[in-house]
């Protein structure tokens, strides 16, 4: 798989963020029509595997990609990328609706921007190990200023800090998710990644909704609204912009960048849905300021050593000089 050029993957990711911020939308008023929240969550996940089956069969990249990776045997732990993608879609399911799509999206920033920096320093990414460099941790201070900065004039009451932390965590399962997908895209194909990441995250949302009661009493009318149906599109979508942005930029500037489409995305959804606040400039001004983040994450151009191979462990190797190379090397 070769990557896109870096101002082309940081747009597709940007539109990835968008698609989230749409699917976190959709999933929430999903599960509110229905009566539980977690069928918005299985819906979304039942749709992209169902695309994701339609693909093996019509697409042979796919059936290929597959077969790359049973014979690179990459380590077991490579395979679990969508279990963080399960993380999200549930944690969102429950938190859109107390925070609403801006915040929630907000709140991920501190996740996200943490977890990239861990993910990119401990080489997990195909990109290769990245250093604790000035430019990378003002950048990861950035996107968690933003956090401040879109909920300005919102009460502290309003915030449910414990809802506000789950979401923190729902970026850090974002992170590893977009790392270890990535490796998978490294030793096979894109597409046999998306399939690897719906095959595992689906059975783990399904097991939530089991142990939440979500199938104990089914609505008797499904919501008829088309939109509320397209997160399993959605999550196909912004999937495949996370296998695209680590492979070209690493996992922080994807994130960052992710999170700019977000939270561009809610200023979207909060303006034109029925009942929704309007313009809020605090949360316009976060999005700017996680693109000014993702700018200057990439102002750091020295890896910290060559990420593991595929099918290796990720501990680091023994003391040696870093290999001068790009943070976006030629050539989820």
């Amino acid at each position: 798989m070769r990557p896109l050029p870096p101002t082309a993957a940081l747009a597709l990711v940007v539109l990835g963020g968008v698609a989230s911020a749409a699917q976190g939308a959709a999933n929430a008023e999903f599960g509110a029509r229905a009566g539980n929240p977690v069928l918005g969550a299985v819906v979304n996940n039942a749709g992209g595997t169902l695309l994701v089956l339609l693909g093996l069969l019509a697409l042979p990249s796919m059936r290929a990609g597959l077969a790359a990776l049973r014979r690179a045997r990459p380590p077991w732990w490579c395979w679990l990328g969508g279990l963080g993608g399960a993380a999200i879609i549930v944690i969102g399911t429950y938190a859109v609706p107390v925070l609403g799509v801006a915040v929630f999206t907000i709140a991920q920033v501190a996740g996200g921007s943490l977890g990239g920096l861990a993910v990119d320093r401990a080489g997990l990414a195909p990109v290769g190990r990245l250093a604790l460099s000035v430019p990378r941790v003002a950048a990861a201070l950035l996107g968690t200023a933003a956090v401040g900065l879109a909920q300005l004039g919102r009460p502290l009451g309003d915030l449910a800090v414990g809802v506000v932390l789950l979401a923190v965590v729902g970026g850090l399962a974002v992170a590893v998710q977009a790392a270890l997908n990535g490796r998978l895209a490294a030793a096979g194909t894109a597409a046999g990644s998306v399939a690897v990441n719906f095959a595992v995250s689906t059975p783990a949302v399904l097991a939530v909704a089991v142990l939440a009661g979500a199938f104990g009493a089914l609505p008797r009318g499904w919501p008829d609204a088309w939109y509320l149906w397209t997160g399993g599109l959605l999550g196909v979508g912004i999937v495949t912009a996370l296998l695209v942005g680590v492979r070209a930029l690493g996992v922080l500037r994807t994130g960052l960048a992710m999170v700019a489409g977000q939270l561009g995305g809610g200023v979207l959804l909060d303006l034109l849905l029925p009942g929704g606040p309007g313009l809020r400039w605090p949360v316009l001004g976060g999005a700017l300021l996680t693109l000014v983040a993702a700018a200057v994450a990439g102002r750091d151009r020295g890896p910290a050593g060559p990420a593991p191979s595929p099918a290796s462990s990720p501990a680091p190797s023994p003391a040696r000089p870093a290999v001068p190379a790009p943070d976006v090397p030629a050539g989820r």
